[in-house]
This record gives structure tokens, sequence and C-alpha cells, in this order.
């Protein structure tokens, strides 16, 4: 895991280091351990490292193969690299490290574009071919791994994360209209290849842009997920679709297990990180470190659920560490947690990724983490009104959308209002092939979109802040299509993510399976009460967020009023919303 960056230049011009080392420099907590940076011609990398497999200098990025004419830099693990290090040992290719970033070069050499069907992991990178002058940058298939581009006069930039992108002047930094409409509608997701900043886009998942030298680019995706059965699983039963799954899930775990360092898994006391602390105890690990984390309750809402966690570190007798964070330290994470965001998130438990980050760093450098099922299994309850309904689209916007177009209207300032794009966008792809029945629809957006902009960015975030690898087999992509292939009504059976239970039947204790449906507790945020209603107050009300003329006073006053009375369809606070995007604005010096 490491941060990258780099310019590739189209005029006279010769990139500037200076200004590239500037923006590496920015991402210094993704990758401590050390830095580089390469320039030919008029291409230049700049890349910070964590050092994760193969520790030595050999590894060091930019990667130059001489012998191949090719420079890679590489954010992301490939956690199938030894078995294509064989296969192109096996062709004659000669390798002087142990990491997978050199796998990458061999492999694109061996294969061109297509060797991206062949990678299993999370990745963003960019290679330069020497002798062309060409360059392609990709991203994995889930969008795991993130990836932000400007174009400039002359010039198209890249790096892993938005702020990296800011430190050059000629960028525009001014807000976005678009992103704006999503994040106030579509539950606070900015798809690609959307920004908040007009000048930065991002690269879509499962992505190819190849630059040539002249500027002329050309994107395509090179994978997509399909709903349905194939045409030998169509007698399948329940049993036959749990063994499915349950043979996908046990080989994600063990790929994810990869690392010249001890890897650890961040254990919420949910089914999800439960059966993955069960499935590496079944392949075969012992004295595996878990992490659990707890806030102060409020009222009658506990913040922690160390009581699951605590009977699947006693099952499986883990080094376990329960860490306990109080609500004054909370609210200084929460300024320093928005520093460490690439875009504006609004989930509350940003914050407590961002504290249990920076406790896990000490112990390790890598960990297995959860995220990601609730989406490909059906876990939430929007999933099934969408079994049988006639209206997909009506049916999906009245969960899933914060507002409405009229109510987007009394909150937005008239130049930001653009028509209904969320909804058109969504509409869009409900219409693409690969997702006939409305559940699939729902859980393919879900799945490529939602999932990408909302927890998975989220958790890249807030683990690199502390340099820590963060690990999701639930989204290694064969488990995405195997889960995408299982009928819809078993994944909504008891309740969310029924065929994930049956596969956790077998695993782990039925008390953590057959309990109420958990969250990542952070109940001071979640209520808005006294200093954080303060913090957001000051936020909405600052000179600097009112002279930006984005949102119109009358509807901010309202919610002021009775924080706790607006609320959004899916139980996030209209109020913080704002007060986010006001206190990211601030921290990013954007608009």
């Amino acid at each position: 895991m490491c941060g990258i960056a780099g310019e590739v230049r189209f005029d006279d011009q010769r990139p500037d280091l200076a200004a590239l080392d500037r923006a590496t420099q920015t991402m210094d907590r993704r990758g401590p351990d050390a830095s580089g940076l390469h320039a030919q011609g008029r291409i230049a990398f700049g890349h910070r490292r964590l050092k994760i497999i193969d520790l030595t200098d050999a590894a060091q990025q930019p990667l130059v193969d001489s012998g191949l004419g090719l420079t890679v830099v590489f954010n992301g693990c490939i956690y199938n690299h030894r078995d294509l290090r064989a296969e192109l040992e096996g062709q004659g290719y000669r390798f002087f490290s142990t990491g997978d970033t050199e796998v990458i070069a061999k492999a694109y050499h061996a294969w061109g574009e297509d060797f991206g069907h062949r990678m299993n992991g999370m990745f963003a990178f960019a290679i330069a071919e020497r002798d062309s002058g060409r360059v392609l940058i990709g991203r994995d298939r889930l969008g795991i791994k993130p990836l932000y581009y400007a174009e400039t006069p002359g010039a198209i930039r890249f790096a892993s994360t938005l702020q990296a992108l800011l430190t050059y002047s000629d960028v525009d930094k001014s807000l976005d209209p678009d992103a704006l409409s999503f994040y106030f509608s579509f539950h606070a997701v900015v798809p690609a290849p959307w920004t908040m900043v007009r000048g930065v886009r991002k690269l879509p998942p499962a992505t190819l842009m190849r630059i040539e030298p002249d500027g002329a680019r050309t994107t395509r995706e090179y994978w997509d997920v399909s709903f349905g059965p194939r045409d030998d699983e169509r007698g399948y039963t329940r049993a036959d679709w749990k063994a499915v799954v349950a043979d996908s899930l046990r080989v994600a775990v063990k790929r994810r297990l990869v690392a010249d360092v001890p890897v650890g898994v961040l254990l919420s006391g949910g089914l999800d990180s439960s059966l993955i602390v069960g499935l590496l105890a079944e392949a075969g690990q012992t004295g595996l470190s878990t992490f659990s984390i707890g806030f102060d309750s409020v009222g009658d809402e506990k913040g922690d659920e160390f009581q699951y966690s605590d009977i699947i570190a006693k099952r499986f007798e883990t080094d376990h560490h329960q860490i306990r964070i109080d609500t004054d330290r909370a609210l200084p994470a929460l300024e320093e947690a928005i520093a460490a965001m690439s875009e504006p998130m609004t989930s509350h438990d940003c914050v407590g990724f961002y504290l249990l980050s920076q406790e896990v760093s000490r112990h390790v450098k890598v960990v297995q983490s959860g995220q990601g099922a609730d989406e490909i299994f059906a876990g939430y309850h929007w999933y099934p009104p969408m079994l049988d309904t006639n209206d997909p689209l009506d049916t999906y916007a009245r969960a899933c959308f914060d507002r409405d177009r009229a109510e987007m209207g009394d909150l937005l300032q008239d130049r930001w209002l653009n028509g209904d794009k969320p909804r058109d966008f969504v509409a869009e792809h409900f219409a693409r092939p690969g997702a006939d029945r409305p559940i699939d629809k729902a859980l393919r957006i879900d799945t490529q979109i939602m999932l990408t902009d909302d927890p998975v960015k989220r958790v890249d975030n807030m683990t690199m802040a502390w340099g820590l690898e963060a690990r999701t087999p639930f989204l290694d992509y064969e488990v995405v299509e195997a889960a995408a292939r299982v009928p819809g009504e078993f994944k909504t059976a008891e309740g969310g993510k029924g065929i994930l239970k049956d596969v956790g039947r077998d695993v782990i204790p039925p008390e953590v399976i057959d309990r109420p449906k958990g969250y990542f507790p952070v109940p001071a945020l979640k209520y808005l009460r006294g200093p954080y209603l303060e913090r957001v107050r000051d936020a909405v009300t600052s000179q600097r967020f009112t002279e930006a003329g984005i949102v119109q006073r009358g509807y901010v006053d309202t919610l002021l009023a009775d924080p706790e009375a607006h609320i959004t369809p899916l139980r996030a606070s209209k109020l913080y919303q704002i007060g986010l995007l006001a206190m990211w604005l601030e921290a990013h010096s954007i608009g």
C-alpha cells in the first residue's frame, strides 16, 4: 500500500520535479517507509512506499525495468503475484525482486493491456513505455484503491489523493455543481468521474486509460459483473449456493494473508468480520491479532459491541485488543479525519476508523476488514422491497436519496441547481444489461458505485492516514461474481445476508449470527449533541461558508432549530451533511 503520483507533458516543457515532489510528500502517511522520484523526458513519476511485500530496496518505486523499457508506480497489493511470477518465469522472464510491482511490469510486457484480467488484488498503477512514450493508468475492479487525475493545458497529472493534485496552482479548485447535486441527494455519494473539485476527476473502477504522447486518451472498462446464475447453476438449491459462496470466501481470505509482515483483523463483532476470523482459524492461523473499538454511550445507545467481539476472540483464541475512545478524544480526531479525506464523507464512523487505525498501526501494518458484505449479500433494509417492485427506480430512490428535487431547490442556491442528474444517473445504470431483476439493479449499483465511493473510500482514507493497509476479502472479484449469481431471495433471507449466515453457521458461534444488525457506533456524532453540534453550527454559519453561497440560509436555520428532527431515509443527519462539507472545504482551502 502506497501513494503514487505523476505528470505527463504533451508540450515542450519538462515535468516540474520540485512540484511533483511536493505532491508526493503530501502522501507521506500513506507510505511512510520510503519515497522516490523518476523522470525521463516528458514523463515523471513519484512514489511513497509502505513496505508490505519484499521489504528490501530491490522493490523500491518508481520501479524501472531497463530491459523491458518500462517504469511503474503502483499502489495496492497483487494477491496472486507469486502464481503470476511462476507463469512469467516459465516464459523466460527473470526477476530482480520478490515484490508484486515487478510482476506488474513483466505481466504488462507479456500480455499487454489484458494483463489486468489476470491480476487478483487491489491496485492503482501507472506504466510508462520508454520507447513509445505511452502511459497506461488503471484501477482495480471494485475501485478499492483510488486514482485521481487533473487535466491542465499541456499536461495530465495523477495521484492517489485529491490533496496531492491540489498542490498544483494551475488546477481548477472551484466547486463542481454536478458533484454537489450528487452529494446532497445520492446519500453523499459522488460517483466517478466527478469529484467535488471541478479540476480533478477520478478514474472509474475497472478502467484503463491509455495516454498517447500527443495527449490523446482512450478509456475502456475491462471488467463488469453480471447477475443471475450461469446455465449450469440454474437448478441450484440454497445449499448449493452456500457451498459456492463458502468456497469463494475461503480462497479470498487466504489470498489476503500474502505479506512479509503480520496480518491482523478489524473485529467489530458482526457477522462479516467474525466470519473472516473464523475462516482464518479454519485455515490454520493461530495467534491472530484482532482489534475492536468502542465509544462513550449516549443516552440508551451503547457505544461499543465488545460483548460480541469478545465471543469471537475467546472462541478462536486471538490476541485481542479492545480500544476504548472517550468523547473528548473523538472531537479533535474529527478535524484530523476530515483533513485525511480526499472527498467529503458524511458517515459518522469515519472518526471511528481513523482512531481505530491509529491504534492498530502500533501493532500491525496489514488488516483484513469486513467491508462490502452488506452490499454484495443484500444486508440492508432497502433490498427486500426491490424483490417485487414494479418501479425499481422510484423504490430505490425513496430509500437511498437524501432529498428529492423539490427539497434540493430549498437547500441549494439557484446557481448550483442542475436538474435531476443523480436520478438520471441511477436510471441509466439500472438500464444497463446484466441485471434484469429490480433487486439485481439495486445490488449492482450499490456494489459498483455506492460501495466504491462511500465505505471503501472511507476505509482507504482513514487507514492510510496511519500507514495501515486494509484488505477486504468480501470484495475479492470472484466473491463478488459468485454473490451476484445467487438468487436475491437467498440473499435477503433472514433479515438480510441469509446465504452468508448459512456459511457462518458452520464457522462461528450462533449468538454472533442471530443478533440485531450491528453498526460502527459513534453515538455522539450520530445525534449531534454538545460540542459536536456546536462545531457543526460554527461551520455552517461561518463567514467563509456563507460567502461561498452554496446553501440557502433559511434551510440551514430550520435544521439548526431541531437537528435531530431532520434525518435522511438512511438515518443520516441532514445538518451534519452540510456541516461536514463546510469543514472539508475549509480544511482543504477549496471553493
